[in-house]
């Protein structure tokens, strides 16, 4: 099921933690997973930028919300526990607890108010459901989308020679090779054989990994024969390694043969994923703005200073 939102939790947590007593966190996390029928691989689930779990982060933002609302609290680190308040809301069991319920306490207005407490009593409006983090993804995300459009757009300028030296150094880049000169050959010249390029797949050059690099139409579509043609030209090679790169997209016809493959291992890479990965390894991009996002150093403040 998808992972329910911040404050689709708040009940949950709040009935975690009815009795009064103190919990470790851990335990809290586990109990409304398993409320939420949310599976292990559910639960690992990342954020777009890879750097946290989704449930994880949703959840402390759960917290974060019920705590400026003064529901609960952390005596200690790690430790959630409800307060009195938090009880009387339990006892009063409203229908549903979600911000605008939360609105009606002073503390939690001030902390969601744009203006702080200049604003507290006055009549907000609903609080989004998406929590901060949630926000910062998106907008993470919307930002990287348009930036691999644009990034396929330039590819499709450029001539069919560039592409194939872009997807070696992309290889580069990756870690393949080394150095760009010592990386491999790019061989687009007729008689090739259906082989583009070459790249060595360690520095030293134990094995190499022969690569077809397709500058084709965005919306075209690349059907398992083309795929049977490169394992063709790769057994005339001799080789156990071959990578199809292509701007254009792949049928599941041809992914469910390149999988099939087990004398030559044959990995394919459509449009959208030689974008990413040309944003992840920073070639034909640069960096405009670094957000630091901070947290509490835990460790700092557990420090015995005696």
């Amino acid at each position: 099921m998808p992972i329910p939102k911040y404050d689709e939790m708040y009940r949950a947590v709040l009935d975690c933690l009815a009795d009064g007593k103190a919990y470790d966190s851990r335990e809290v996390k586990d109990a409304v997973a398993r409320r939420f029928a949310l599976s292990e691989q559910e639960q690992a689930e990342l954020l777009p930028s890879g750097k946290k779990r989704l449930f994880a982060d949703r959840i402390a933002w759960t917290s974060t919300y019920l705590k400026k609302a003064g529901l609960m609290q952390k005596p200690t680190r790690g430790v959630w526990q409800i307060t009195p308040a938090g009880q009387e809301v339990l006892f009063e069991d409203p229908p549903k607890i979600d911000n605008v319920y939360l609105q009606r306490f002073a503390s939690f207005r001030e902390f969601v108010s744009p203006m702080g407490k200049g604003m507290a009593g006055t009549s907000l409006a609903v609080v989004s459901s998406k929590s901060p983090q949630d926000i910062l993804d998106e907008a993470f995300l919307q930002i990287n989308t348009t930036l691999a459009e644009d990034l396929r757009n330039e590819i499709m300028k450029q001539s069919p020679a560039f592409f194939e030296h872009l997807v070696v150094k992309l290889l580069t880049h990756m870690g393949y090779g080394g150095s760009v000169e010592d990386a491999g050959s790019v061989v687009g010249q007729s008689g090739d054989e259906g082989i583009d390029g070459i790249i060595r797949e360690d520095k030293l050059g134990f094995s190499r990994i022969y690569i077809q690099a397709k500058r084709w139409d965005c919306d075209m579509t690349v059907g398992r024969p083309e795929i049977q043609k490169f394992v063709g030209a790769l057994a005339g090679q001799g080789a156990l390694r071959g990578l199809f790169i292509t701007t254009a997209k792949f049928t599941r016809e041809a992914r469910q043969y390149a999988e099939k493959q087990h004398t030559t291992k044959v990995v394919l890479v459509d449009g959208t994923a030689l974008a990413k990965w040309m944003i992840e390894y920073n070639l034909g991009v640069s960096t405009e703005a670094i957000y630091a996002i901070k947290h509490i150093d835990s460790d700092f403040f557990a420090e015995d200073l005696d």
